[in-house]
């Protein structure tokens, strides 16, 4: 809208000025054409490396600056970048980095890189949404398998609603994965599971899960996801046990992330 293009012009204006200042990057509802009256302005301020090393040695990732804005709750959302900050997030960034760059704009860039990095960011190869796809049923058949299971053997509340969560978490990003969805965000997914193609019976499974876990409705889930997702001849016991250990337990020995954070 009219006023939110005025003050990221105004905010262009501002840090322009600045030679450490390599870019701005318009992300979120404006970026995407889905603003409100009321919605801020998102971007990421495009940094040189050592003005994002001082920001990182004062732990300075994020800010809010109201300079030139003019209408009411309004604000620019500044999150701080690098031209070496965007090249890792296009090889191994989290889907919430990765979604946050679906449908940017570059709104001023002194940088001839600055759109093809920018780009690359939300992009995925068949191969790495296979993985996912896999690493996810791993998680599904560890959390609605054994940790239910032992939740119900020991009678314990905490481990059945944290089997559950994460299950139907793994569930949905399965859901997501196989449609090549990147997932923003967990306050996303209740509405995202409803968006993706799935097989009769999924979405309301995965909605008892929630709101009444039980180790029935999980094995119900977990059999929707195998003939629906899962490898022909099934994902074995010890496989799925290897996968969810190198993606969990070892995650800190291969510098990735647990699977639930990709």
């Amino acid at each position: 809208m009219e006023h939110q293009e005025r003050a990221l012009a105004a905010y262009v204006e501002q840090v322009a000025a600045d030679r450490a200042v390599l870019g701005v990057v318009l992300v979120g509802s404006l970026a995407r054409g889905t603003e409100r009256e009321d919605s801020d302005v998102d971007v990421y301020l495009v940094l040189d490396a050592a003005r994002f090393e001082q920001l990182g040695r004062e732990d300075r990732w994020a800010w809010t600056d109201r300079t030139g804005l003019d209408y009411p709750g309004s604000y620019i959302d500044v999150k701080a970048a690098s031209l070496g900050y965007l090249r890792a997030a296009a090889r191994t960034g989290d889907d919430p980095t990765r979604a946050s760059f679906a449908g940017a704009r570059i709104a001023f860039s002194r940088c001839e890189e600055l759109p093809t990095l920018v780009s690359a960011i939300p992009l995925l190869s068949k191969d790495a949404w296979a993985g996912r796809v896999r690493s996810h049923l791993a998680q599904a058949h560890l959390h609605g398998g054994y940790f239910l299971r032992q939740a119900e053997q020991r009678g314990d509340p905490f481990l059945l609603q944290h089997a559950s969560t994460h299950l139907a978490l793994s569930a949905a990003r399965a859901a997501l994965a196989a449609d090549h969805r990147l997932m923003p965000g967990a306050k996303y997914i209740h509405h995202l599971v409803r968006e993706v193609p799935s097989p009769g019976g999924f979405v309301d499974t995965w909605d008892r899960l929630v709101s009444t876990p039980s180790i029935e409705t999980a094995r119900a889930l977990v059999e929707i996801l195998d003939s629906w997702l899962g490898p022909e001849g099934g994902m074995g016991v010890d496989e799925s046990l290897s996968v969810f250990i190198r993606d969990n337990e070892l995650a800190w020995l291969r510098g990735t992330l647990p699977a639930e954070y990709f």
